[in-house]
């Protein structure tokens, strides 16, 4: 009840209002309420990922770093001014999960690092760009599906980005569909051409639309966690194609 809660902190008459990763976009009408102003913390480094799902979209294309904001809100979403940012890195290897534990811990430190200042009325506020391309929607789970032939990287950063406890990426192996929930990227490169699942020295490696081949260090399918070791012993004779 967007009315009855404006209601609500309009009564409390509040000096700031504070939004830590709520999903919904509040009202002109609530944010007017704060005296001093209401402020959201956005997980990216604005005005990069503005929108949703900011720590899996910058996974997603293959960003080495991002962050939290602390900003103000206006009408329009994540556009206004920053008051202070955090960086913090993406390995190649971190998953949304690890990303995001380090974005909350960024968090923290922007909070405590502002809030004396903001208290004091001494805060700095940066005006955002707001350019086009900036904004990010939702992910579904079927944005999770693989394309194989595609190259090892994209495919890779896929996955990190979707992990569990995300909806996870998925791919068509063989004839039966895989969750691949972990994968590291190689030096080794396919024989032939074409998407294939390969087993070598008790590892399983899919060719990729590069050539290049990605291991797989955790998948599942439906009947529960793949043994990828025992299947790559199958595959070493006999590789499965990848759809």
């Amino acid at each position: 009840d967007a009315a009855g809660l404006e209601r609500t902190v309009e009564g409390l008459q509040p000096d700031f209002i504070f939004s830590f990763y709520y999903r919904s976009l509040l009202p002109e009408a609530l944010l007017d309420c704060a005296r001093r102003g209401a402020l959201n913390m956005h997980g990216s480094l604005l005005p990069k990922y503005r929108g949703r799902a900011p720590v899996n979209w910058a996974i997603l294309k293959g960003e080495c770093e991002t962050g939290a904001t602390l900003h103000y809100m206006v009408a329009r979403a994540d556009a206004g001014d920053i008051v202070d940012q955090q960086p913090v890195p993406i390995l190649l290897e971190d998953d949304a999960r690890e990303v995001f534990a380090k974005v909350t811990v960024a968090a923290e430190i922007v909070l405590a690092r502002s809030l004396p200042g903001l208290i004091a009325g001494t805060a700095p506020r940066r005006p955002q760009p707001v350019e086009p391309g900036q904004y990010f929607g939702r992910r579904r789970p079927e944005d999770g599906r693989i394309d194989w032939t595609r190259p090892a990287l994209e495919i890779h950063n896929l996955v990190r980005a979707v992990a569990p406890p995300f909806p996870g990426a998925f791919g068509i192996v063989g004839a039966e569909r895989w969750e691949i929930h972990r994968t590291r990227l190689t030096e080794r490169r396919a024989p032939g051409r074409g998407a294939r699942l390969f087993g070598a020295d008790g590892e399983c490696y899919a060719a990729c639309g590069d050539g290049a081949m990605l291991r797989l260090l955790r998948a599942a399918s439906r009947s529960g966690p793949i043994d990828l070791a025992r299947y790559a012993r199958a595959l070493e004779k006999h590789p499965v194609p990848l759809g």
